[in-house]
């Protein structure tokens, strides 16, 4: 029962909160607009961790090396509190495993923001397109469409590049990643 109740807020705060320190480092990496409404409640949200490490670690080469390092320790957190709910005996502790295993999980929670604004812009396209948001969701995706759209033209005034990447962030997920896990699992 106790584990259960650990596992759900594991889940339900520590990982969402990874993901959201992950999205703001993103956001700034790809010069994304954050003068939104999400923009705005994302960074309110990760300001008081956010602003405090950056008095300590300072941004280089155009990388905000702090939200990047709350990021990867918020996951480090929640994959050690998930081991520990397991059952699993930190004896000898795993650290690289551990550490390794941290990277592969950001980096596939950033292919699913990738996943998650594409079909954000798609969906807001049609229904909204001149929301606050475009301009956010537009300078995230733009960089992974760019290059497609350079090769798939139209089909009949209907963009399928944005389809062309979804399917190619399915299959980084099921090959690279997949396999990147799967030999990380095993330094465990």
């Amino acid at each position: 029962m106790l584990a259960e109740t650990f596992s759900f807020l594991n889940d339900a705060l520590v990982q969402p909160f990874a993901a959201i320190l992950l999205f703001r480092f993103h956001a700034g990496w790809l010069r994304a607009p954050m003068r939104n409404p999400l923009g705005e409640f994302l960074m309110a949200l990760t300001d008081f961790a956010v602003l405090r490490a950056r008095r300590f670690i300072t941004p280089a080469w155009g990388i905000d090396r702090a939200t990047l390092l709350l990021a990867f320790g918020v996951e480090l957190l929640y994959l050690g509190i998930f081991l520990w709910v397991q059952g699993y005996a930190f004896d000898p502790f795993p650290l690289a495993g551990l550490l390794a295993w941290t990277a592969v999980k950001l980096l596939k929670i950033s292919v699913y923001l990738l996943f998650a604004t594409l079909i954000a812009e798609a969906i807001l396209s049609w229904v909204n397109p001149h929301t606050p948001l475009a301009p956010m969701l537009f300078a995230f995706n733009s960089p992974f469409l760019r290059p497609l759209r350079r090769h798939i033209p139209p089909v009949g005034n209907v963009d399928l590049s944005v389809l062309v990447l979804l399917l190619l962030c399915q299959l980084v997920l099921i090959v690279p990643v997949g396999g990147l896990e799967q030999a990380v699992t095993r330094l465990l």
